[in-house]
């Protein structure tokens, strides 16, 4: 008999933690045909191999270990479709969210009445305190504001990053999902077409049994990307317009440095000279705005692929600079042309720039942070 209900645990360095929320589990889950497939984002703590050790023990236990992918919301949706189970739920590893809720919402979603249950931070009876911030329960509160102002999802809860709805409800509209950010309630309930009959529980929310949260340098970024993606993803390809962000910032750290550069050794162009203060600076503005995209484009638009480690950055970075060499190229070229020409400098600068730019997306996307 194959398991009733499948949970998934979305990890990255909760090695300390799993042992202890499988034993959770097994109590809570008394009676009912289940299992736990941990999907981890090969995190360097060995998560992955304490996970496979359980699973010698306990073959309730199932790991997908992820090479070259991350984010919590696709791991959830990989999660969820690699069970046979009818019903899945996703809940974090950290022991903030309580197992003994899951009979309650799984005989809500099997009972046909409802379609998804929610365990709520937010909901009548629920509680707080324990987590012990209340910067971030503020700042939950404002983001879920936000959340059903944008989308249309009416919840307490809408960022709740547990929850349980029936497989063939995700299967459905599986391949229609963004599987960006962070938050994957709020994407499947924005992209399901028929209205979800939705029962929320109240939930005393924890605080963090082990480790250190992964969200608190990223939160506000993921949470905006997410948004952005359900709002105007389908216009404007996500990672094109975080990539063209990050550009337009590198345009005022292009011009900051032009700008420093020819204050110092700026002149008019002498007769004879083979490069002109401007080109040199135009040349070294390049380079610097350049490293500072490569930078935020490693740590933001490619999260998922992101380069750590000094060598694979190093690496990363001369891919980039090699593939933005030719973009380089057109961009001084372009602008010393039109300098040439009597066009003003900057007007000049900002072309060269337009026209490197396309360059650099295009062949960065599949030779920095992609695959031959």
């Amino acid at each position: 008999m194959g398991p009733q209900l499948a949970v998934v645990l979305p990890t990255y360095n909760e090695r300390t933690n799993i042992s202890g929320m499988v034993t959770r589990l097994d109590a809570a889950l008394s009676g009912i045909a289940w299992e736990v497939i941990i999907v981890d984002d090969n995190s360097p703590d060995g998560t992955s191999d304490e996970a496979r050790v359980l699973s010698q023990g306990d073959p309730r236990v199932r790991v997908i270990q992820r090479i070259g992918r991350r984010g919590l919301a696709s791991a959830a949706i990989e999660g969820m479709l690699a069970t046979a189970a009818p019903v899945v739920a996703v809940m974090d590893a950290d022991h903030q969210h309580d197992p003994a809720l899951l009979p309650g919402m799984l005989e809500a979603v099997e009972s046909g009445n409802y379609d998804v249950a929610v365990a709520s931070r937010f909901a009548e009876g629920a509680s707080t305190e324990a987590w012990g911030r209340p910067d971030r329960v503020k700042a939950s509160g404002l983001a879920n504001s936000i959340a059903r102002k944008v989308t249309g999802v009416e919840l307490s809860d809408p960022m709740s990053g547990y929850f349980m709805l029936r497989a063939e409800t995700l299967r459905g509209d599986a391949h229609r999902l963004s599987g960006v950010g962070f938050k994957i309630l709020l994407d499947i309930m924005a992209t399901v077409d028929t209205t979800l009959r939705v029962k929320e529980f109240p939930m005393h929310f924890a605080a963090r049994a082990g480790g250190e949260s992964k969200l608190d340098r990223t939160v506000v970024f993921e949470f905006l990307v997410g948004l952005y993606d359900r709002w105007l993803g389908r216009i404007i390809p996500t990672r094109f317009a975080l990539f063209g962000t990050i550009g337009a910032v590198g345009v005022i750290v292009h011009m900051a440095v032009l700008t420093t550069f020819l204050s110092i050794f700026g002149g008019p162009p002498v007769k004879g000279q083979l490069v002109t203060a401007f080109e040199l600076g135009q040349t070294v503005a390049a380079m610097v705005a350049m490293t500072f995209n490569f930078v935020l484009n490693n740590a933001l638009t490619y999260s998922d692929k992101r380069l750590t480690g000094f060598v694979p950055l190093l690496k990363g970075w001369c891919k980039f600079a090699l593939t933005c060499s030719v973009g380089l190229t057109a961009n001084v070229g372009v602008a010393a042309i039109l300098v040439r020409f009597g066009v003003h400098e900057y007007p000049a600068a900002i072309t060269g720039i337009i026209v490197g730019s396309v360059w650099n997306f295009a062949l960065s996307s599949r030779f920095v942070w992609g695959k031959y």
